[in-house]
């Protein structure tokens, strides 16, 4: 009998980590569990309880996302921009709430949105995550039912996060409750898969907001390696604050049973993980990410190092606006006075993904690794200099992914910096 079932995504290495398999299943045959090794989700079959009805397969995003389908069934056509995606219109704003904009992530436009539709009784519940109270290295995605539980569950996370293994819960829900997803790129597509299955759910999930995710992501291993760096125990932490505070830059801090506090920039805790040609923790998979701007959301909001922020307006967040829904509910709250919001022209969004994607896909098949099917036509080819960069990139996850190699990695980071420090800038 041919293997239908999410088994043979992990087992090729194309597993997102994302949750929607177990959420999905109707036999609850799967369970997600964390690889220590690798410092990622992959779920695990209870191959007793699994009827090989195909269902973890088809809602996966990690073997397969065909845009050009699924770009025609949400929004009615296929993009004109391959970077951006389908969108109506592009805004910077924030919350106007004073400690929700500086207690949240980038302008706390994420939070405020919520909070209203939840007030104004558009939904009932929003799928959220926060990071667990009786372990805070690990995130738990949950539904926020008050405006407490959504603060909550504000400021990014950065880690891996199985968010839709909360979809379980929207799906018994009561009859005629309403929801909003809040989710990463990978995270959209599997919800938007699986409402092309399930009528029900579609039918529930009002509001899908998307979150940027213009890096590779990173795995647990990297927060590992930074309180290894800031010589803090792992079990002596009591919370992690991953960044919030005026943005840009922000600030991630560790919070510690004895009641010290140790605090970075938010630039300094990225610059220890992907310190040029040193380290960079990478799960595999999001290597062969091509969507860096949730193009399958009704709202994308991002805080990219855009323009605007030059001009010293701390917290902020770009918003790309790609339905009506979603165009509808964001004007809402503006004319609640929840949002300030300010319209601007198209501009130029991150492609980083999308100059990369050929490339990783070439160096993986070299490799004889699966690659996912995307349906996607017109990506940029890259440049030898981008192959060398992602070949760099196989070798520090690589590195990065051996706990034995950490302490060399730090000398060389060391040496690294003091190279660049007496290299003249132009």
């Amino acid at each position: 009998m041919k293997d239908n079932t999410i088994a043979q995504v992990v087992i090729d290495e194309l597993c997102t980590g994302c949750g929607t398999c177990v959420s999905s299943c109707p036999e609850e045959a799967l369970e997600l569990t964390i690889d220590e090794d690798k410092g990622i989700y992959i779920p695990v079959l209870n191959k007793e309880e699994c009827h090989n009805c195909g269902i973890c397969y088809r809602v996966c995003p990690g073997h397969s996302v065909d845009f050009k389908e699924l770009n025609i069934k949400i929004f009615g056509k296929e993009p004109d921009d391959i970077i951006i995606g389908n969108y109506l219109n592009f805004y910077v704003g924030h919350a106007t709430e004073y400690d929700i904009r500086y207690n949240s992530s980038s302008g706390g436009l994420v939070t405020a949105l919520l909070i209203f539709a939840l007030e104004e009784r558009i939904i009932d519940g929003v799928l959220v995550t926060k990071m667990k109270n009786d372990n805070p290295h690990e995130p738990e995605p949950f539904i926020a039912r008050t405006k407490e539980e959504i603060i909550e569950a504000s400021e990014s996370k950065y880690c891996p996060v199985p968010a839709n293994i909360a979809v379980k819960e929207i799906l018994n829900s009561k009859e005629g409750e309403k929801f909003a997803v809040v989710g990463l790129p990978c995270h959209i597509q599997g919800i938007r898969k699986a409402e092309q299955i399930n009528d029900k759910l579609k039918e529930k999930i009002v509001i899908h907001l998307g979150l940027f995710c213009n890096s590779f992501g990173v795995n647990f291993l990297a927060t590992e390696y930074v309180l290894q760096k800031l010589n803090i125990r792992k079990e002596d932490v009591i919370k992690i604050n991953y960044r919030n505070g005026d943005f840009p830059p922000g600030t991630m801090s560790i919070r510690l049973k004895n009641n010290n506090s140790k605090k970075i920039s938010h630039s300094e805790f990225w610059t220890m993980i992907f310190y040029p040609f040193v380290s960079c923790f990478a799960p595999i998979r999001c290597m062969l990410c091509s969507d860096q701007n949730c193009e399958l959301a009704d709202i994308s909001v991002g805080s990219e190092w855009f323009p605007y922020l030059e001009r010293d307006n701390i917290n902020q967040s770009l918003i790309l606006v790609r339905t009506k829904p979603g165009e509808e509910i964001l004007k809402k709250c503006e004319l609640n006075r929840k949002l300030k919001l300010i319209k601007i022209n198209k501009m130029r969004i991150n492609d980083y993904k999308q100059k990369r994607l050929k490339a990783h896909i070439s160096i993986f098949r070299l490799l004889g690794k699966k690659t996912p099917y995307y349906n996607l036509n017109g990506l940029p080819n890259p440049t030898f200099k981008i192959y060398l960069s992602n070949v760099s990139l196989h070798v520090r996850t690589y590195f990065s992914s051996k706990r034995c190699l950490w302490g060399l990695m730090q000398i060389c980071q060391s040496f690294s910096r003091k190279i660049s420090s007496v290299i003249p800038r132009k």
